[in-house]
């Protein structure tokens, strides 16, 4: 059983309630999930693959569309296999831009095999080394709760890592024709 008590689904719940016109990015498998399970929407972009490589597509929208609100909503294996997308969103600084972990210190999608953050990574810390000054870990109700609403609304570049209970959920599965998420995007 995990030692975490915040629950994957709840908080994207939260994240994503009245959220008006932010776009998201959502990395492969469970956050994917999470995000259909919080209401398919037309500014949801749900990745089914490019592990790694969900960050890098949030840096490039909020800098195609500096006016919006992007959030970047992943795991701890796709942003340990994309861990040089943070020192880019460092480097740009990009201040529509919100990257929100959920670190269930596990691979879901391959047989729940533990990551590195379960023993020696601490990603927020990561962040803050890669540049990102508003970097934080969650771990409690009271703590996630200041960090939603800087994730939903800023200021600035925000990165918060927040631990999840380890467990397996139901699919909610998005839409997975490609060209249609791209064209309703």
């Amino acid at each position: 059983a995990s030692q975490f008590t915040l629950r994957r689904r709840a908080v994207v719940s939260e994240l994503l309630k009245d959220r008006e016109d932010r776009l998201v990015i959502a990395g492969l498998g469970s956050t994917a999930w999470d995000i259909t399970s919080a209401g398919d929407h037309d500014l949801s972009f749900p990745l089914w693959g490019a592990m790694g490589g969900t960050l890098a597509i949030g840096i490039g929208l909020a800098t195609a569309q500096p006016t919006r609100r992007v959030m970047v909503i992943t795991g701890d294996g796709d942003m340990l296999m994309g861990l040089g997308s943070l020192a880019t969103a460092a480097r740009q600084n990009l201040q529509n831009l919100s990257i929100c972990v959920f670190d269930n210190e596990h691979y879901g999608e391959t047989g729940m095999q533990t990551t590195h953050t379960a023993t020696v990574a601490d990603l927020s810390v990561i962040a803050q080394g890669c540049g990102i000054a508003n970097a934080r870990r969650v771990e409690t109700e009271d703590e996630l709760a200041v960090a939603v609403p800087l994730l939903r609304d800023g200021p600035g570049l925000n990165f918060v890592c927040i631990k999840v209970r380890a467990e397996k959920l139901d699919f909610v599965l998005p839409p997975k024709d490609g060209v249609f998420l791209k064209t309703r995007f």
